[in-house]
C-alpha cells in the first residue's frame, strides 16, 4: 500500500513552528512536505490567494489547511484535483489531529532574569534569609534581592550577602540608603538596586552591576544622564524607568519603557513587575503573562519580582512559566498559545474532553454497577447499568448514588462529584480519581504529575514563595 502524502499549507509566521513539530513527530504513516503560500498568516489567506500561488500540480493525496482559514475546501479541491481539508485551529492540537502526539514544546530555554525580593530581609536572621533564598530558588529565582526597610538597621547585611553568596546565590541589595548600597557592594553583592545620577559614584566601590533609577519618579532626563555617567566609567549597568500602578502613571511608565528602548537599542533593562502584580487584584498569572510579553518585544530581560500580597503566593513561579513560554513562541514567531498550561490556572483551552452526545453512547454500553463521572458542556455526568444522570450541583445527585452502609465509597464518590463541579464551573478538564491542573498555582501531587506528563503537560514543579 502506498505512503499516503500530505502538503501542509502554511505562512511565514507558523512554518518554523509547523516544521519542528512536524519534524518531532518521528517515523510517520506518511510522507508531509509544508507549502509556504506567501503570506504571514496562512489562516488569513483566500482561496483565491491559494488558487493563485500554489504550485501545479500538487503532489500530494491530501492537503492541510489551517484549522481558521475559511477559504472554501471544495472549490480549492476542484480546481487543484486534490482533496483539501481543514485542520485544527491551533497548530499544537495537529498531531492529535493527525493521530500522533508528537514532542512536546521546548521549554527548557528563556532570556530573562529574575531577581526575586525578600521584602523584609532587615528583619529576618540570616538562616531565615538563606531559607526563604532556598525557596525562592526552587520557585525559579536567579537572584536573591535583600530588600532594605527604611529606617530599619541591617546590621547583618554583610553576613547576609556572604551567606547567600556562600550558598551559590546571585544577591542583589535593594536600599534607597546609600551607606546601605555601598556596604552591599563592599560585601560582595552582584547587584545594587537602584543607583540614580547622584549617587552612581557608589558602583566604582565594588563589582556590583547597578541598577538604574530615575532621580525623581517620572524623570526620564535623569536616567538618560545616569545612563550616560555609567557608560564614562566604562561599567556595566542595567537601567529601569520604573514601572507605575495603575490610575498612576501605569500607561505612562508603559510607554517610557518603549522610548528607553528606542534610545538605548543595546542596554540592558529591568522592570519590577510588583507594582502591577501586588496592587491589583486580580489573579497575578494573567498579569504577568501581558507584562512579560511586553518584556519579550521590547528585550527586557530583568525581572524584579515581589511576593507580599498573599494573592501574589505562586508570582516567582508564574514568571519562570511566563518567561519560558514567551521565549518559545518569539523563536517559532507564533502565539504565545499551545505552548504551556502553566498559567492556566482558572480556566482551560478545551475543559471538556468528550460531548454529552458521547457520554450518553458510552453510559448505554456500561454493564456494571460501578459509577463513571465525567463532564461535558452540560453539566456534572454520573453513570452506571443503572442509570445515566445529569447536574450542574452535586448535590443534585446524592439521591442517585446507591451506596447505603459504604461509607468509604460514598466519601469518594461525593469528593469526586465536588471536584467534578468544580471543574465544571470554572471550565477545567476533569478526569476522575486525578488531580485537577491549576497550573503553577497548585503544582500537582508527584503521583499525578505522571499523569499530567504523560497527557502531554510540560509543567515543572515550583514551590510558591515565602
Amino acid at each position: 500500500m502506498a505512503t499516503e502524502k500530505l502538503l501542509f499549507l502554511t505562512g511565514h509566521l507558523a512554518r518554523p513552528r509547523l516544521e519542528r513539530l512536524l519534524q518531532g513527530l518521528g517515523a510517520t504513516e506518511f510522507d508531509w512536505a509544508i507549502a509556504d503560500i506567501g503570506v504571514k498568516v496562512a489562516a488569513l489567506a483566500t482561496g483565491e490567494i491559494i488558487a493563485r500561488r500554489l504550485e501545479q500540480p500538487v503532489v500530494a493525496d491530501r492537503v492541510i489547511l489551517p484549522g481558521r482559514c475559511r477559504a472554501d475546501i471544495d472549490h480549492l479541491s476542484q480546481h487543484f484535483g486534490v482533496p483539501f481539508v481543514r485542520g485544527p485551529d491551533e497548530l499544537a492540537d495537529l498531531p492529535a489531529f493527525l493521530g500522533r502526539k508528537g514532542a512536546p514544546p521546548d521549554l527548557s530555554r528563556h532570556d530573562m532574569r529574575i531577581f526575586a525580593e525578600i521584602v523584609d530581609a532587615s528583619a529576618l536572621t540570616v538562616d531565615e534569609i538563606v531559607r526563604r533564598a532556598e525557596a525562592m530558588r526552587a520557585a525559579g529565582a536567579d537572584v536573591i534581592d535583600l530588600g532594605c526597610l527604611p529606617e530599619t538597621p541591617f546590621a547583618h547585611l554583610e553576613d547576609a550577602v556572604r551567606a547567600l553568596k556562600g550558598e551559590g546565590h546571585r544577591v542583589s541589595v535593594d536600599s534607597a540608603d546609600s551607606n546601605e548600597l555601598a556596604r552591599g557592594n563592599r560585601a560582595g553583592a552582584d547587584f545594587l538596586l537602584s543607583l540614580t545620577e547622584a549617587t552612581l559614584a557608589i558602583a566604582g566601590e565594588g563589582e556590583a552591576v547597578p541598577i538604574l533609577v530615575p532621580a525623581k519618579p517620572r524623570d526620564f532626563g535623569s536616567l538618560e544622564r545616569a545612563v550616560a555617567g555609567a557608560r564614562e566609567m566604562g561599567i556595566a549597568f542595567i537601567a529601569d524607568p520604573i514601572l507605575d500602578p495603575i490610575h498612576f502613571g501605569f500607561a505612562d511608565s508603559l510607554v517610557r519603557y518603549h522610548r528607553l528602548r528606542q534610545a538605548f537599542p543595546d542596554v540592558e533593562i529591568l522592570m519590577g513587575t510588583g507594582n502591577l502584580t501586588e496592587l491589583t487584584d486580580a489573579d497575578t498569572s494573567g498579569v504577568t503573562a501581558m507584562l512579560l510579553g511586553v518584556c519579550s518585544e521590547l528585550q527586557i530581560r530583568n525581572l524584579l519580582v515581589v511576593h507580599v500580597s498573599p494573592h501574589t503566593r505562586a508570582t516567582i513561579a508564574e514568571h519562570d512559566a511566563a518567561r519560558r513560554m514567551l521565549f518559545a513562541a518569539r523563536e517559532d514567531g507564533a502565539l504565545p498559545r499551545g505552548y504551556s498550561k502553566a498559567l492556566l490556572q482558572v480556566h482551560d483551552v478545551k475543559p471538556f474532553a468528550s460531548t454529552p452526545e458521547e457520554l450518553a453512547e458510552q453510559a448505554a454500553a456500561i454493564r456494571d454497577r460501578n459509577y463513571r463521572i465525567e463532564i461535558a458542556e452540560d453539566g456534572i455526568h454520573l453513570y452506571n447499568r443503572d442509570g445515566h444522570f445529569i447536574a450542574t450541583d452535586a448535590f443534585e445527585l446524592f439521591p442517585k448514588i446507591a451506596v447505603e452502609g459504604d461509607t468509604g465509597h460514598a466519601f469518594y464518590l461525593g469528593a469526586e462529584l465536588q471536584k467534578a463541579e468544580i471543574a465544571w464551573r470554572l471550565g477545567k478538564r476533569y478526569a476522575q480519581d486525578g488531580s485537577l491542573d491549576f497550573g503553577v498555582a497548585a503544582p500537582p501531587r508527584e503521583e499525578d504529575r505522571t499523569r499530567l506528563e504523560a497527557a502531554g503537560h510540560t509543567l515543572k514543579a515550583k514551590t510558591p514563595s515565602s
